[in-house]
């Protein structure tokens, strides 16, 4: 029970500042320990992890989550063993703290280098998935920062347990714990404390969540914002596509997770090859989706419902995928533009140049061609995990790895140089 809400959300700013001080400086070892032993600290205690999950998926069964955000939220032996995985691949990581961008030298002798540094103190506010606790903290341990994180009251449960592990670790490679501090309330008013900045003491926001959360954050933080948009995201079958991978690709970038930010939400498919879509619709429906599409999607297939307008722009994070038939790659691309989030967007096709159109006019963080936009994943990306999907177009895009946690400081080098 906190009793003062706002001196605690004080306090943890300030102790974050002091915490960041003590990772600028700290050895690249020391973090990297860290973050293994967070790791083993994860997997000793799946079991209270576990039993925590229990108790936030009986609570959001009741609250009447669907099974979408359900699944997002749910942990078991193999998802415990991912997270601890997933640590690990960031502590293996290359170090992104010292390393110089460039390096030259002027024509009066100076020398001067582009040199990485952390960002200080990252203030972190996501929904759901408990997962993003352990990667939070270990892509702003891994690149010097110090974080203060503050998960969805759906996840409460899960979300301390994780995080007492991480404590654990830190403490048994000689951090203070203060380096990643989790609020611990489900006080909305604790976000709009983090917002305001405690006291100078938050460099940068990153929300990670819904439409309604990031457009809080983005409203109302008086503390710069790396914003993570919802993911209405779309798969565009051209007329050169293989029918037999265009239907694999398309029931894997809707089917695999459906509540993630990488789900396909809008398949676009060729009138050019309408043919293809009834093969589509019952591969779709055989693995459980629900289409809803166009006037002519669902004279083709009498399975398909209706789409409305709102349903082109949702993010629905559920088995739910409108169908759309447009003329041509010029038609695809003007209605990714008007529904798109600048997510994650991709074209199937064997045309090489069609495809190179895609790519080089779709104004997406990420852009696909032949693959599933399931891998608009960090991990899948090589960085290990990732703090989310940035959609912007400022400091990072795409997503949000231990690398992309920096900064930069120029350092000059003379040799008793004085300007005239």
């Amino acid at each position: 029970m906190i009793n003062n809400l706002e001196k605690h959300m004080i306090n943890l700013g300030s102790n974050a500042r002091t915490a960041a001080a003590q990772l600028r400086l700290a050895k690249s070892e020391q973090r990297t320990k860290a973050i293994f032993a967070m790791a083993t600290e994860v997997r000793e205690a799946k079991t209270e992890i576990l039993n925590a999950n229990a108790i936030d998926m009986d609570a959001g069964s009741a609250k009447g989550l669907t099974p979408a955000m359900l699944d997002r939220l749910r942990l078991n032996d193999e998802r415990v063993e991912s997270i601890a995985q997933g640590l690990e691949a960031v502590a293996a990581l290359p170090e992104p703290i010292g390393l110089e961008d460039d390096r030259w030298k002027r024509p009066n002798g100076l020398t001067i280098a582009k040199v990485r540094t952390p960002l200080g103190v990252i203030g972190m506010i996501y929904e759901s998935r408990p997962n993003v606790t352990a990667d939070a903290a270990a892509l702003c341990l891994k690149s010097a920062n110090a974080c203060i994180l503050r998960g969805g009251s759906e996840a409460l449960n899960s979300n301390v347990a994780i995080h007492k592990a991480i404590v654990k670790g830190l403490k048994m490679a000689g951090l203070n714990e203060t380096c990643v501090q989790y609020v611990g309330t489900t006080n909305r008013d604790a976000v709009g404390h983090m917002l305001a900045g405690l006291d100078g003491n938050i460099d940068l926001i990153i929300p990670r969540g819904g439409k309604g959360l990031v457009g809080r954050v983005q409203k109302d933080a008086r503390v710069p914002v790396l914003a993570h948009l919802e993911g209405r995201n779309h798969t565009y079958i051209h007329a050169d596509a293989q029918p037999d991978m265009a239907r694999d690709i398309i029931v894997n970038a809707k089917m695999r997770r459906p509540g993630i930010c990488g789900s396909t939400e809008t398949l676009l498919l060729d009138k050019a090859v309408l043919g293809m879509l009834p093969k589509l619709a019952y591969a779709l429906t055989k693995a459980g989706c629900e289409l809803r599409g166009d006037a002519i999607a669902c004279a083709r297939v009498s399975s398909i419902n209706l789409a409305c307008e709102a349903d082109f722009m949702t993010e629905h994070l559920d088995t739910i995928l409108n169908v759309k038939i447009v003329d041509g790659i010029e038609d695809a691309l003007t209605h990714i533009d008007q529904y798109g989030s600048n997510h994650t967007d991709a074209i199937i096709t064997d045309n090489v140049h069609v495809a190179k159109i895609f790519l080089n006019k779709v104004d997406s963080a990420i852009v696909m061609h032949n693959a599933s936009t399931q891998y608009a994943d960090g991990g899948e990306f090589g960085f290990g995990a990732e703090i989310g999907i940035a959609t912007g177009r400022l400091h990072a895009r795409g997503p949000v790895g231990a690398q992309h946690l920096t900064s930069y400081k120029y350092q000059v080098l003379g040799t008793g140089q004085i300007r005239p």
